[in-house]
């Protein structure tokens, strides 16, 4: 241990820019903060690629606070970011890398050979990662608001790329990285691009756009683009057909509205179900907040949710550490899921991440469902009626819940509900409350002029003010659900789930669902042609005639998992 050690306060002392040699050659730094009383102690990992004195202490408390708790605390730089030597390449080296900065962390007098790992988003990524290498004294691991299947989880939903958060992140990262290689221009772009990062994914063709395109810059960003589909592309990042190499406890944080809410759950239940152990696959632990990516509070939106969605999460992750790296038996009463209930604003628990049961809700309508000045309906029993009818058009889109920020939160979809390009369906008002809790799903018989179409599904609470909070959105591209089987001008049924949640729809609340053909810049959109999105211009612009059927022999409905039901 180095004598030049930094004074933090009361005993606990900071050693800056330790340095760790991999096999391969490639030092890697990182910061250690040691407690007060004598070691050696259990160690907790982060590695992270956004500058070890950050140590993302956006949402999680100080490392300083973790070492006076009795915890050797480590902040690494991965691979190619800070002060650690390489080139950065999202997700590839983590694995390999995070085992042996394990193993040498063990070798540490410091440290008493119980290790376990934390951060959220990329810092998550890289804890299942590491612990898919089941290295030696990884005992437990809390990755929040990530993904373990990359491809579905966080880039792509249901064929289609999640736009926004992925050219924004795309972006971020590459900053840095023309930093290092001293590329003044394309510096020069990508902080340009930053300082209007929103606007960005207006730009035609995003796989083009200027900041990202320059040769010298690493590939990610376009590779994450030009590999639109599941494939071993994605398989080989991250450890969506490696479940049963975890064999650790972990405790998975997500946020109802979180970009990356799909990866964190599915998560979950990928190793709860998978597992290397029994001991591993009994030790998953969901905590479902209502939160955003950044940060975690009691805002979300435009909705104040209470004083009990501010959660001292820090908390519970020294209850979770202190359980399995100290033996303090201080999780043990602990539920495997525990969810925010947007509507009561109250936490659940939970065994299972669906409701064990459903309920279904027709479509219907006399054929004008447009808009929700129409006559579109969700009712319980199976309607008849004509088809409604609605055209997308690229050029004018269907803008994301946020707005065309793609902002995350509840906020009032009535004004876009004006809009003709769109289809609402609305059930009478609840006489009791209803939670739904899990994915809810549609089975939608939609016809497209074009084989190449995308359908959205979003779920709705319309207050008897008329307030209509969005809930969660669901997205299907046609080449996905059907691959060639996909054709134009045929009714083919779409069945798709939605984002999770956990809601409740309160007494006189009415159910909406509505139906589009994209949701922008939250999702990309579909040229409605054979031309990839992500290399569409204007020139490639064609609209697309929906007709969504709900009549005897063509129903279409809507499923909600319950955890209470209600009258609908």
């Amino acid at each position: 241990m180095s004598a030049a050690l930094v004074d933090c306060g009361n005993g606990v002392t900071l050693e800056r820019s330790v340095a760790f040699t991999l096999s391969d050659g490639t030092k890697l730094v990182s910061d250690h903060y040691y407690p007060v009383e004598a070691g050696p102690h259990p160690t907790l990992l982060m590695r992270q690629p956004y500058g070890r004195d950050i140590a993302s202490t956006v949402v999680y408390a100080h490392p300083i606070w973790f070492a006076r708790h009795g915890y050797n605390v480590v902040i690494q730089d991965v691979r190619g970011r800070g002060g650690s030597e390489g080139s950065f390449y999202p997700f590839r080296h983590e694995g390999r890398d995070g085992a042996e900065t394990i193993a040498w962390l063990r070798t540490r007098p410091e440290c008493n050979g119980r290790i376990g790992m934390y951060g959220f988003s990329y810092q998550g990524a890289t804890q299942l990662l590491a612990a898919a290498e089941q290295p030696e004294g990884l005992q437990c691991i809390a990755p929040a608001m990530t993904a373990c299947d990359l491809y579905r989880g966080w880039f792509y939903h249901h064929g289609a790329l999640r736009l926004a958060s992925s050219l924004g992140w795309g972006l971020q990262m590459l900053k840095e990285d023309a930093r290092r290689l001293g590329l003044a221009e394309a510096s020069a772009k990508l902080e340009a691009a930053w300082a209007n990062v929103r606007a960005q994914a207006s730009h035609l063709p995003y796989a083009q756009h200027p900041a990202i395109v320059d040769s010298a810059l690493p590939s990610y960003v376009r590779d994450w683009f030009s590999h639109d589909s599941p494939g071993p592309f994605w398989s080989d990042l991250d450890i969506s057909s490696r479940a049963g190499d975890i064999n650790v406890p972990a405790l998975h944080v997500s946020g109802w509205y979180d970009t990356y809410l799909e990866g964190s759950v599915a998560g979950f239940e990928l190793l709860r179900d998978h597992a290397a152990t029994e001991h591993a696959r009994d030790n998953q632990y969901l905590l479902a907040g209502p939160w955003v990516h950044i940060p975690w509070g009691d805002r979300v939106g435009e909705a104040n949710l209470g004083e009990a969605a501010l959660l001292d999460t820090d908390d519970l992750l020294l209850r979770w550490f202190n359980h399995w790296l100290k033996d303090a038996n201080t999780f043990a009463d602990e539920p495997r899921i525990k969810h925010f209930a947007m509507g009561t604003n109250t936490w659940h628990s939970a065994d299972a991440a669906q409701a064990p049961s459903a309920i279904t809700l027709h479509l219907a309508s006399d054929g004008r469902a447009e808009s929700r000045k129409g006559d579109g309906a969700l009712v319980e029993d199976e309607p008849t009626g004509p088809a409604d009818i609605f055209v997308f058009d690229p050029e004018v889109p269907v803008f994301a819940p946020g707005g065309p920020q793609a902002l995350a939160g509840l906020f009032d979809q009535s004004g876009a509900e004006q809009l003709n390009n769109l289809l609402v369906y609305t059930g009478d008002s609840l006489e009791a409350p209803l939670h739904i809790f899990g994915r809810p799903s549609v089975s939608l018989h939609v016809q497209t002029s074009s084989a190449h179409a995308d359908v959205t599904a979003k779920l709705v609470c319309v207050k008897p003010n008329g307030r209509a909070e969005f809930v969660c959105i669901g997205i299907a591209r046609s080449t996905f659900l059907f691959g060639e089987a996909s054709v134009a001008d045929v009714p083919q049924l779409w069945v798709f789930t939605l984002e999770p949640t956990s809601f409740v729809f309160a007494a006189g609340d009415r159910i909406r669902l509505e139906i589009a053909g994209c949701a922008f810049p939250l999702y990309d959109r579909n040229p409605s042609n054979s031309t990839r999105p992500s290399e569409m211009t204007v020139f490639h612009w064609q609209r697309c005639t929906h007709m969504v059927f709900h009549d005897r022999e063509h129903p279409s409905s809507l499923q909600l998992p319950v955890l209470q039901e209600g009258h609908a």
